[in-house]
């Protein structure tokens, strides 16, 4: 079994473990669990955390030797779950023995990662979306600073709990991930704000990722949704992406719909590898 070393890399010291990721990103939906784009919203926090594995090379790893070492695996934990992507080649056996440090009890489930022992949660699926590039006519329009606080409101008023504010998303867009950021907004035609989407971009001729999606409860059944959808996808396509994805519950109707209705087609169903006897 290969030996590996894990990298804690602060917001500011993520360069290489994006790289790694854009490097690891196909031309259709990634089959791993990560995206340069999902750590890309996770930098709108200045406090994340996010870990770089690359082959044993140092006794002590440190950000300093991420930069030199190659990498094998880029992962964080989103709440109770571990997110990882590996390179097409890495030791998964080596990745799943080193994160049972952070596996510790209440962390019971990886994305991406097979754990010896853990089980495939089959009781909650999540549907893997791809769309392929073609003409697009979309009411959106690209966020702008002035539309910051907007965009923000958006994301408060589709997700209950929110708490985004118009600095964390300053704060992501200053971040190392910021230039892959596409963003879209569609307002009513009163001017109101009603719906938003930010896209990622993985590198020409590879997929981007949409996260998050997002529309106002107050103005949802109008279309707002798929015209944001679409033109993050055309931003991205503008770029150079090959395809863009998105994930979503298989059990959130609602999200099903809307990428449906958007062009979008399910390409594969993701399972969580949870630990067994959990809750």
């Amino acid at each position: 079994m290969a030996s590996v070393s894990r990298h804690r890399l602060s917001p500011a010291d993520t360069g290489p473990a994006l790289r790694a990721l854009r490097a690891w990103t196909p031309p259709d939906a990634p089959s791993g669990s990560l995206h340069p784009g999902d750590v890309g919203w996770l930098l709108r926090r200045d406090d994340a955390t996010v870990f770089l594995w690359t082959d044993a090379r140092t006794s002590e790893p440190s950000a300093a030797d991420a930069t030199t070492a190659a990498p094998v695996a880029v992962g964080f934990l989103d709440g109770p779950v571990l997110r990882v992507t590996a390179a097409p080649d890495a030791d998964l056996g080596a990745l799943a023995a080193d994160a049972e440090d952070l596996l510790v009890p209440g962390n019971d489930a990886t994305d991406g990662l097979p754990v010896p022992g853990w089980e495939p949660d089959t009781e909650e699926p999540w549907l893997v979306f791809s769309w392929t590039p073609e003409p697009v006519s979309s009411r959106a329009v690209q966020v702008t600073e002035s539309d910051t606080a907007d965009r923000a409101l958006v994301h408060r008023a589709a997700f209950t709990g929110s708490t985004l504010t118009a600095d964390h998303w300053r704060t992501m867009k200053k971040s190392p991930a910021g230039h892959l950021a596409v963003e879209t907004l569609v307002r009513t035609p009163a001017g109101e704000p009603a719906a938003a989407a930010t896209g990622w971009f993985g590198g020409a001729g590879r997929c981007g990722l949409l996260e998050p999606v997002g529309t106002h409860a107050d103005h949802r059944g109008h279309g707002y949704g798929r015209d944001a959808v679409r033109g993050a996808c055309a931003a991205l396509a503008d770029r150079g992406a090959s395809a863009v994805a998105v994930l979503t519950p298989a059990s959130n109707e609602a999200a099903v719909a809307l990428y449906k209705s958007a062009g979008f087609t399910v390409v594969r169903e993701n399972h969580d590898w949870t630990r067994p006897g959990r809750g």
